[in-house]
């Protein structure tokens, strides 16, 4: 397949139905993602952008976006003047990744049972009514990027810029990962269970159990850790 030219790429999105140019970094972004987890691309494995433009037809531009992304999340590594590489990242380090994002968003959680606002009570919880009535469709996609919004709007709630930074950027890191859990059903039932303790905690003031409810939330202990960890394939344990 030859790479698609920029005017190329102008002509399908100006296509009806065509994927806008975000849109087609994000599905490469993907389907890359997806290829790591799975083991087709193992550690150390080549990330040409020339190549990847002419699989996805493509310019390079979306397939740069898409790999700088994935460099966010520590699932490859950009090196100057060369392709990008596959990074090993053993369950064990993201495990503690994700021990520290649970104690950042419980203190989140914590400030924002204190300090929520009115109008961002309702967004949580609209939020929240959205999450239930994604969960009985497939749209998998759909229910981590509401998700997704569920959270930033407890860490703007916190009011606390410096903190709100900190917990975005931890989590951009293992966003690729938290993408990855939600693909059980499992995971997203009990998604809903959890954000609902979440919910109720923060709507009551009770700092304490908004704490304790998010923190469970994000951590991965007993079957969850098992679950997670039976994610990866077994060349990358």
């Amino acid at each position: 397949m030859n790479a698609a030219l920029p005017d190329q790429e102008a002509v399908q999105a100006a296509d009806d139905g065509a994927p806008a140019p975000a849109s087609r970094s994000v599905r490469i972004q993907q389907i890359l993602e997806s290829e790591i987890f799975s083991g087709h691309l193992a550690p150390g494995a080549r990330l040409d952008e020339v190549e990847l433009a002419a699989r996805f037809r493509v310019s390079r531009t979306p397939v740069r976006e898409a790999l700088r992304h994935l460099a966010s999340a520590g699932l490859i590594r950009i090196r100057p003047r060369q392709p990008a590489v596959v990074v090993e990242l053993p369950a064990s380090r993201l495990i503690e990744m994700f021990q520290v994002m649970a104690e950042l968003e419980s203190l989140c959680a914590r400030m924002a049972a204190r300090r929520i606002s009115a109008s961002q009570l309702a967004t949580l919880s609209a939020l929240h009514d959205e999450l239930i009535e994604l969960s009985k469709t497939d749209r998998v996609a759909d229910f981590y990027e509401v998700n997704r919004r569920f959270h930033e709007t407890i860490y703007e709630a916190s009011q606390n810029e410096f903190l709100a930074e900190q917990t975005r950027a931890l989590r951009n890191r293992i966003g690729a990962y938290r993408r990855l859990v939600t693909q059980k059903p499992s995971r997203r039932a009990a998604t809903l269970t959890e954000h609902d303790d979440v919910l109720r905690a923060i709507a009551t003031g009770n700092e304490e159990a908004a704490a304790d409810a998010m923190r469970g939330h994000v951590n991965l202990l007993g079957e969850k850790l098992l679950d997670f960890i039976a994610l990866f394939p077994k060349s990358g344990r």
